[in-house]
């Protein structure tokens, strides 16, 4: 089943318990996650618990939450794990083919919460098991839409978007009659440097780029709001999601981040989803769905709010909108490039290798020198992807490539 599908109202019985695996289970999206299937214990068991790095933090967490299993992603920290679940009974594994295997389980909901590229393995084996999965991994549909939409049809597996944009467009989009859509308007808050001069924002420091002012969110994807690639990326997942041509996915600068996006139809209607910037709610409309639970967000007071402003985003100051606008007209190979790239000029920045304004330049000289081939696999992106990492890595000054 895709988001654009018409879908079956198929109610859950009264005390019917849903099992849960979360991957990525101690980011931002994996806690808030768990605090609504905390807040819920009589709906939902937590099945498996995933993370990259952070033993303690995952082993507490599988203990809180009763989980069978908890997987780290780093082979070399399983002897800690381990240890940290001594007699808890929980399982303990590592690697990334632990990750695949916990995301290929019995789970019923899977939230695919895993950031970047390294997501893309296990939701796909989510997908191909025909699960039901919480999409909060954009990077997954950004560098290989094409083959993991053809999975979603094949299994018929649910995807569910998380994204408070996209799953905004989902609560408003006319399934049943997409032909009646004629665009939609992604809203963004314009991130932390929306009013500065392009001069100013060369000397932004990372500290700075990640202090998003509306949003609670990881370092990469706050740095991604920041430079604007975060909605340029939205742009393409949009348009996996949804039936859609390019020239009907739009962006509205909105910095009050109370509109979450809108479907504009045919007839002069524009539909808008409204809440509080609460991941807990898209996250809570996707755990559920197709009910909905309560959750603890704060009540939207637009009296108090008193107005809501809006703007057209300038892709001079922010160049990553022009070049994910680009990608998505050139194809999916095109956008892996793009989000590997953009990975590790990220990266470099938050480890103060390269000044804000040399993310979008790194990324652009990326897609201008690599020689893109089709890429029809799995195994064909992560080559791509590869490729473009390691040129990427390669035009930064004093990187590995370059000594």
């Amino acid at each position: 089943m895709t988001v654009a599908e018409p879908i079956p109202k198929a109610a859950r019985l009264p005390g019917e318990i849903k099992t849960v695996t979360v991957l990525g289970a101690t980011g931002s999206i994996g806690l808030n996650t768990l605090d609504l299937v905390e807040r819920h214990r009589d709906r939902y068991a937590v099945d498996a618990l995933t993370a990259q790095s952070n033993v303690d933090e995952l082993a507490a967490l599988a203990r809180r939450h009763g989980a069978r299993r908890a997987v780290i992603g780093d082979p070399a920290l399983h002897g800690r794990l381990k240890a940290a679940l001594s007699g808890s009974g929980i399982e303990a594994a590592a690697g990334p083919d632990a990750l695949v295997e916990a995301a290929d389980g019995d789970a019923e909901f899977v939230m695919a919460g895993i950031v970047g590229s390294a997501g893309l393995a296990p939701t796909l084996a989510a997908i191909r098991r025909g699960a039901q999965i919480g999409l909060a991994n954009k990077e997954c549909l950004v560098c290989a839409g094409e083959i993991v939409m053809r999975e979603v049809r094949r299994s018929g597996a649910e995807l569910l978007p998380v994204d408070s944009e996209h799953n905004a467009i989902f609560q408003v989009f006319d399934a049943e009659r997409s032909e009646s859509v004629k665009r939609i308007l992604l809203t963004a808050s314009g991130g932390p440097f929306r009013n500065w001069s392009r001069e100013r924002m060369a000397q932004a420091t990372p500290e700075q780029a990640v202090a998003h002012p509306n949003w609670s969110m990881g370092a990469k994807i706050s740095v991604d709001s920041a430079t604007m690639m975060n909605k340029g990326l939205e742009m393409i997942e949009a348009f996996h999601l949804f039936p859609l041509q390019p020239d009907q996915i739009v962006i509205l600068v909105h910095p009050q981040s109370v509109i979450h996006s809108m479907v504009e139809y045919v007839d002069g209607s524009t539909l808008a989803q409204l809440g509080s910037p609460d991941m807990r709610t898209p996250i809570a409309y996707c755990l559920a769905w197709p009910e909905r639970i309560a959750a603890p967000s704060p009540p939207l007071d637009l009296a108090a709010m008193g107005q809501l402003t809006f703007e057209a985003p300038d892709e001079t100051r922010f160049p990553a909108l022009r070049l994910a606008g680009h990608c998505l007209r050139a194809g999916s190979e095109a956008a892996t490039v793009l989000n590997a790239a953009n990975e590790i000029a990220v990266a470099a920045f938050l480890e103060r290798r390269i000044g804000f304004l040399d993310i979008a330049a790194c990324v652009e000289k990326t897609l201008d020198r690599i020689n893109i081939e089709d890429a029809t696999s799995l195994e064909d992106v992560f080559a791509l992807d590869a490729a473009a990492r390691r040129l990427a890595d390669s035009l930064i000054p004093g990187s590995s490539s370059q000594k």
